[in-house]
């Protein structure tokens, strides 16, 4: 249904229908705090995944290849759920991560009808040397950007990063 030209506009101090999200950020504290650490932790950890040498894995690769070296062994389907995809998408995954070499596959012992995947030894050293990577990189820019001084206020605050990390 338009609107008629004698509804009046809505005034945007009085409007209750916007959605408190979509507020800007108070000038100051834990709002703003949260919305300047976004800006700024987004950009290093969309950086950090972009890096991918030659043959390296793509990120849904590397992730599935996470889950299975943090929680072992699971089903396709299992994988799926836990990344927040469809199955199908998870067995592509999975036959490129399998051809690689970097997964095996082996009858469940509790129901020889599915398969479990997991983490072979060549994908458990993929996934070191892809980390032992972006820490470098990571390590090489603290170095280079930042004075001893700042170096000490960025160690200081990862206490904090991390009791915020574990409650978000």
């Amino acid at each position: 249904m338009a609107a008629s030209s004698t509804d009046p506009e809505p005034d945007p101090r009085t409007d209750t229908d916007t959605d408190p999200a979509d507020a800007p950020p108070a000038d100051s504290g834990p709002a703003r705090i949260a919305a300047d650490l976004r800006a700024a932790i987004g950009p290093l950890v969309r950086r950090l995944r972009q890096f991918r040498p030659d043959e390296e894995l793509t990120l849904s690769q590397t992730s599935a290849l996470v889950r299975l070296d943090r929680e072992g062994p699971a089903t396709g389907s299992e994988l799926a759920a836990g990344e927040g995809v469809r199955p199908q998408s998870m067995a592509a995954i999975l036959a490129v991560l399998y051809e690689r070499g970097l997964v095996s596959r082996d009858p469940d012992p509790a129901d020889g009808r599915r398969i479990v995947v997991s983490l072979s030894a060549a994908g458990r050293e993929g996934l070191r040397g892809a980390r032992r990577e972006k820490g470098l990189r990571l390590t090489r820019a603290i170095a280079d950007e930042l004075t001893p001084e700042e170096q000490a206020v960025l160690a200081a605050a990862l206490p904090l990063l991390e009791r915020i990390t574990r409650r978000v």
